[in-house]
């Protein structure tokens, strides 16, 4: 994932940046078993009907606004990165994408019945300015829904736990805010939304289609210099053995917060 200023604030395009390496990753992570689910919870939390405005922050590639105005609802995708948007308004020409950051919104005060941002606040130094900005936007009584994962919660089974467990927090160590999931509750209550609530969807996950995601693991650690080379190769290799002897195991739980705009 990018870091925090790559999903707050515009700027020009860098060639050598890998959004086309994000963007499927993104792909591919939208069609893991229970992630159509997942977006669909986030929707009904929502609660937005035929006619009302939301506002989806982080909107990467635009399947998420794209799904909401299928269903009537008026969905605007914000997004720092051009590209991203670019590949949007490609996919989903009629939809409505605009640049900008989770900082500074590009709507009026009071313009919106929801927000709703998933995997951005891990990315956020200042979650709190963000909802602020959120409580702008929102008209009173208007939804908020939060959706990520907490980067030091991956469950991993491996021949060497203590290892696993090194390369999961240095990996972690890499997110400007890795556990800002665990946070959601207390974040929105120190927003003043009301009655926050959580719900946690744990996806369990057998087959080769998470090695990717290992690896990544695995090579953040070894370049925080967290782990050797060698340990690495090692533990990759491990997975990659488990994965073809059916044997391979995560568990990555997702965090769903949803509150009330005062």
């Amino acid at each position: 994932m990018t870091r925090e200023t790559d999903r707050t604030t515009p700027r020009a395009p860098r060639p050598h940046e890998p959004t086309d390496g994000l963007i499927a990753l993104l792909d591919a992570a939208d069609q893991l078993p229970g992630a159509a689910e997942l977006r669909a919870l986030s929707y009904d939390l929502l609660g937005a009907a035929a006619g009302q405005a939301v506002v989806d922050v982080g909107c990467g590639a635009g399947r998420a606004v794209a799904e909401l105005a299928a269903h009537g609802v008026r969905a605007v995708g914000v997004d720092p990165d051009g590209r991203m948007l670019a590949v949007a308004r490609a996919r989903w020409p009629e939809a409505d994408y605009r640049r900008a950051g989770a900082y500074e919104l590009p709507l009026r005060d009071a313009s919106v019945d929801g927000y709703r941002a998933d995997k951005v606040f891990h990315e956020l130094a200042r979650p709190e300015r963000a909802l602020a900005e959120a409580r702008r936007v929102l008209r009173p009584g208007g939804r908020i829904v939060l959706v990520g994962q907490d980067w030091d919660a991956f469950v991993i089974d491996s021949d060497d736990p203590g290892l696993t467990r090194t390369l999961v927090h240095a990996r972690a160590d890499l997110t400007t805010a890795p556990r800002a999931a665990r946070r959601y509750r207390n974040l929105l209550l120190d927003a003043h939304f009301a009655e926050p609530v959580v719900e946690v969807r744990t996806g369990v996950f057998t087959g080769p289609e998470m090695l990717p995601l290992l690896v990544g693991l695995a090579e953040g650690a070894c370049s925080a210099g967290a782990v050797t080379r060698a340990e690495a190769d090692g533990w990759i290799a491990g997975q990659r053995a488990r994965a073809e002897a059916d044997r391979l195991f995560l568990a990555l739980p997702m965090f769903v917060a949803a509150a009330t705009a005062p």
